[in-house]
């Protein structure tokens, strides 16, 4: 399979775990439809994640796979930390839009740099990876899946 048809391969994997329909059931965005603040920021226990805090944490890994795939500096990411950021800091629907938003606009820096790769690209290890970007961009796909399942896990659980 040439290298045009595997990132076109990919990119449908990244969309079908992100937005658009697919088999395997809810992806990311769908499992985030209709959630209101309250459940956003609902806790099953003490130390663990909410699903705010889990849509965070999915943005800063599609900016930590498009950062290695464009060769950008680390440190533009929008909040100071790494893997899980404490939410709400401000529990309002501005707050929580505003973190929407941020995993959108993250989704969709990433869906360019996959989509502005070149045949060599796909074996190519990013400076500090031991991953092939075809490897960290097929992750990235299952990233979005397994939260998305965790997420509906998490709804489950508040009933």
């Amino acid at each position: 399979m040439g290298n045009q048809k595997i990132i076109s391969v990919l990119l449908q994997q990244i969309e079908e775990g992100y937005h658009s329909k697919s088999w395997h059931g809810t992806n990311l965005r769908g499992s985030l439809r209709g959630l209101t603040i309250e459940q956003a920021s609902w806790r099953p226990s003490a130390n663990r994640h909410n699903i705010w805090e889990i849509v965070v944490h999915c943005a800063y890994w599609k900016y930590v796979v498009w950062r290695r795939l464009t060769n950008e500096k680390r440190g533009r990411f929008l909040f100071e930390g790494n893997n899980f950021f404490e939410r709400p800091v401000e529990k309002t629907k501005a707050a929580w839009k505003k973190d929407i938003q941020l995993l959108d606009d993250m989704h969709f820096l990433l869906v360019q740099a996959v989509t502005s790769l070149h045949d060599g690209n796909l074996a190519h290890h990013p400076k500090g990876s031991t991953f092939s970007n075809r490897e960290t961009i097929s992750g990235i796909a299952m990233h979005d899946v397994y939260h998305a399942g965790q997420i509906q896990l998490l709804k489950h659980l508040m009933k």
